[in-house]
């Protein structure tokens, strides 16, 4: 379950990003302690958590309010349930429902013993706003196993995301991803889907989802709009 702090910082985490108005007051430490049973200084360390993600300001004598970047949509991943929790405040809408056709690169980097795979593309919205357009590659074997979903049929939309339709009906859960971070300009149909310019500067992430066993089961190649989207991530040392 992890420690207190924790989860009471997820719990606001998930009310914060739910929230639209920048002006929503969150609970006191008081309030929160007594509702969770935990110490303030634990509510405290759950908050200094949300600080530092940038999600929540603290005013002196006023309280705690949620803290919106202008209209950049900001996140913080270091986990795969990081990931599958898109759901809790974007939207998917499918530009091009889950087909199978051949893919030669995006085969050749999962590996696959031939040049098919499964393809969807979709584009990302928070509040309204589009930031970003995720084209996936799935083994065609995966493919089959969402290939009725409505969530992958044309225009479709919903608050799911990819990876959290395939873990549960894989034989193996996904256990972690291979990511790089690049930087590309958008193209006609990037540019159209975020209502951005054509050769914009954009944001690229690449990742090759794995399962337990180290078999790719997702490559997705995700571009993002560098105005509307901050990614954020925690590193820390390793033990000695």
């Amino acid at each position: 379950m992890g420690p207190a702090y924790q989860r009471i910082a997820e719990a606001l985490r998930a009310a914060v990003l739910r929230a639209a108005d920048t002006d929503t007051r969150l609970p006191t430490e008081a309030e929160l302690a007594d509702a969770h049973g935990v110490s303030r200084q634990t509510v405290r360390r759950a908050y200094q958590e949300l600080v530092a993600d940038g999600l929540v300001v603290r005013v002196p004598g006023k309280g705690t309010f949620v803290a919106r970047g202008g209209s950049q949509y900001l996140r913080r991943f270091g986990t795969v349930e990081d990931l599958m929790s898109l759901s809790v405040d974007t939207e998917m809408e499918v530009l091009s429902p889950l087909t199978r056709r051949v893919e030669i690169e995006a085969a050749g980097r999962m590996g696959l013993p031939d040049d098919a795979v499964a393809t969807v593309s979709f584009r990302r919205l928070h509040l309204g706003v589009p930031f970003c357009v995720t084209d996936v590659y799935l083994p065609p074997d995966v493919g089959k196993l969402i290939a009725t979903a409505p969530e992958v049929q044309q225009g479709a939309c919903s608050s799911r995301t990819i990876i959290g339709l395939i873990d549960p009906l894989l034989a193996e859960p996904i256990s972690g991803a291979d990511q790089t971070i690049t930087v590309a300009v958008a193209d006609p149909r990037v540019a159209s889907a975020t209502e951005s310019k054509v050769g914009e500067p954009m944001l690229r992430i690449d990742r090759i989802y794995r399962t337990v066993s180290g078999d790719p089961v997702e490559l997705a190649i995700t571009r993002y709009v560098a105005s509307r989207y901050s990614y954020r991530s925690s590193l820390r040392r390793g033990r000695a």
